[in-house]
This record gives C-alpha cells, sequence and structure tokens, in this order.
C-alpha cells in the first residue's frame, strides 16, 4: 500500500515541477513584453527644418542627427551631434544658434543647449557658454552658467544671465569686465 502512495506522490512532483518551468518561461515572454525600450519614434540624418508662421519663415534648423522621442509620456527632441538654427524676427533680423547638443522638450517648448553654445546677433552680439535654455514660446534665453557677452561696448563675464533673443533686455548677474555705458553718474 505505501508503493501506490510514494508513485503518486512523485507523480504530483514531476507534475509540478513541470508547470513551474513551464510557467517561468511563460513569465519571462510576459515580462519581455511589459518592459518598453527607450527607443525613438523616429531617427533621421541631416535635417533641414524650416519654421513658419503666417507664411514668414521664423526660424531654421540645421542638425546632422535627430532623434525624436514623441512615443514617450514626456515627449522629446533629441539632437545629439548638435544645432545650428537662426532665428528670424518680423523684420527678418537674424539670431544666430550653435551648440554641440540640444533636447527640446515638446509639452514645455523650452530648448535645452549644451556645449559649446554661441549665440550671434546680426549687430554684432556674441554670447558663449556652456549650457542655455531657450522658451520658445517667450523667445527667452536664460542659463545660470557662467558666460562670456562680447558687444559693441566691449567684453563681459558672469554668471547667470537672461535675454530676449534680439539682446534688447539683458538681465545678468555676478557679471565682471569693462563695458562702455551711455548712462551718466
Amino acid at each position: 500500500m505505501n508503493l501506490p502512495k510514494r508513485y503518486s506522490l512523485l507523480v504530483v512532483t514531476v507534475i509540478a515541477v513541470t508547470m513551474f518551468f513551464g510557467c517561468e518561461s511563460n513569465f519571462k515572454e510576459v515580462q519581455k513584453i511589459n518592459f518598453s525600450e527607450f527607443v525613438p519614434a523616429s531617427d533621421a540624418d541631416t535635417v533641414n527644418i524650416k519654421y513658419t508662421d503666417s507664411g514668414r519663415i521664423t526660424g531654421v534648423l540645421i542638425s546632422p542627427k535627430m532623434l525624436d522621442y514623441s512615443n514617450l509620456d514626456f515627449p522629446f527632441t533629441e539632437f545629439p551631434k548638435g544645432i545650428d538654427v537662426t532665428l528670424y524676427d518680423k523684420k527678418q533680423k537674424r539670431t544666430f544658434i550653435r551648440g554641440n547638443y540640444a533636447v527640446s522638450y515638446k509639452n514645455t517648448g523650452i530648448i535645452d543647449l549644451i556645449g559649446k553654445v554661441k549665440i550671434t546677433s546680426e549687430e554684432g552680439q556674441v554670447l558663449e557658454t556652456e549650457q542655455l535654455y531657450f522658451d520658445q514660446k517667450n523667445e527667452w534665453f536664460y542659463t545660470e552658467r557662467k558666460f562670456k557677452l562680447t558687444d559693441k561696448k566691449g567684453v563681459s563675464y558672469g554668471q547667470g544671465i537672461d535675454f530676449s533673443k534680439d539682446f534688447k533686455v539683458i538681465n545678468s548677474q555676478r557679471i565682471s569686465g569693462e563695458i562702455e555705458s551711455d548712462e551718466e553718474l
């Protein structure tokens, strides 16, 4: 009578082990399905994008590489090999922007420029820094990093600056350098 009891215990154990390993294999497949990879929705080489407003060109963006992550919850576009942007104001005056790397966040309209960022206006004003943000909606640049600003009045250095895209309004912090001023003391 012991033999059939042992035999049935052995059969139950074999079935349980088989089911366990069979379920583990399926469980790993289910995990793979639920795992979302960080993969761009699109990938483009040699990009030349023109932005318009009412038929008027407001900007031109050129980049050797663009990765579009619009498939994520917080969508963004990455330019891992840098960007070269020309912005146009209503009078078609240009502002030139270069950076070694950039990320444009779709929900906020903020562009993060990183690495040897250089902005030049048609009037000859040049701002250089290592990181700069651009608020597209308000057409406003800002950084808390060190910067160098060169214009007709001289060269100034500082840490922390924000300014309009046409350089007409500039607010700088912790600034040093020689600057000519039209204001009388």
